[in-house]
């Protein structure tokens, strides 16, 4: 969470436009395909969209609904960053009119408790980010999203997929270095919040594909022995060059580990749209149940 304070949220917005970064361009038409499946069920329902920062993905599903119906739907986005928030409802405002906005600033790992409950409830989870949490978060969130969802309630979840080292690799280490900046920011969050002075200048950006554990793995690498200060630390911190900052997992994902996902917690795979490269995979899920058979398409 650390690294979208109002730049981090500017830098990975930069980020999904670069030609490296094949994850949103392959992501928009399978968020065309959803959109057109179940714009049947976009009336009467609350959207909550988690990591809200970039708007352009949800405008695909609220384009997809009849203007008569969008006084009877209130677009939730849910983020850590007050910036992101506000940002996307105030164009998604002005996009849509007589659309009901509810923002929320909260952490969805530990506050899903927000959420209102009393609507059908389109939940979706766009992009990658399920592929930050450790595989046990993983299976802990969807376990409490499936808690807190009803029947009819509909998951919209984004799975970065296994592929190559080489693509990945050039993913996170683009040409325009605007991934560095990203990661190096997190530094001055941290130097926000409890007054350190890490020299973000210091340290090399390093972004590398785990193969044991299928992830790509995000540092910050000491280019020289450092001494970090803070009031609210008893001690300094001592850095030795070369030693580095875990900052970021980005796990990627086989259709045997989504499927298993989602049976741990207890979810039922609806719909599982990819791209014919099979590098995004973009699943549709639903409270388990005995008599629903999972269908692809």
């Amino acid at each position: 969470m650390f690294f979208y304070d109002a730049n981090g949220s500017k830098l990975f917005e930069e980020i999904t436009k670069l030609p490296e970064y094949y994850l949103t361009r392959t992501e928009i038409p399978l968020i065309k395909k959803v959109a057109q499946t179940i714009r049947d069920q976009l009336h009467d329902v609350d959207i909550i969209e988690f990591g809200s920062g970039d708007c352009s993905k949800i405008s695909i599903l609220l384009d997809t609904i009849p203007e008569v119906y969008r006084k009877t739907i209130c677009y939730i986005p849910f983020d850590v960053s007050y910036n992101a928030v506000e940002k996307s409802s105030t164009i998604l405002l002005q996009k849509y009119p007589g659309i009901s906005i509810r923002g929320i600033v909260a952490d969805f790992m530990t506050q899903l408790d927000v959420i209102p409950k009393e609507k059908k409830k389109i939940i979706c989870f766009l992009g990658s980010t399920i592929g930050n949490f450790s595989l046990k978060e993983s299976q802990q969130f969807l376990g409490q999203l499936q808690d807190i969802m009803k029947a009819e309630d509909i998951l919209l979840l984004g799975f970065d997929m296994i592929k190559s080292k080489k693509i990945l690799e050039h993913a996170y280490n683009d040409s325009k270095n605007i991934t560095e900046k990203f990661n190096k920011n997190i530094l001055n969050v941290v130097n926000e919040h409890i007054k350190t002075d890490f020299d973000p200048e210091t340290f090399e950006h390093i972004a590398f594909y785990n193969e044991r554990l299928t992830r790509i793995e995000m540092h910050l690498k000491a280019m020289k022995d450092i001494e970090i200060i803070s009031p609210y630390l008893s001690a300094n911190i001592s850095i030795k060059k070369g030693e580095t900052i875990h900052t970021e997992n980005s796990y990627k994902f086989s259709e045997e580990q989504i499927k298993n996902l989602a049976q741990r917690a207890d979810l039922q795979i609806q719909y599982m749209y990819m791209d014919k490269n099979k590098w995004f995979s973009l699943v549709q899920l639903g409270k388990n149940e005995e008599n629903s058979n999972e269908r692809h398409q």
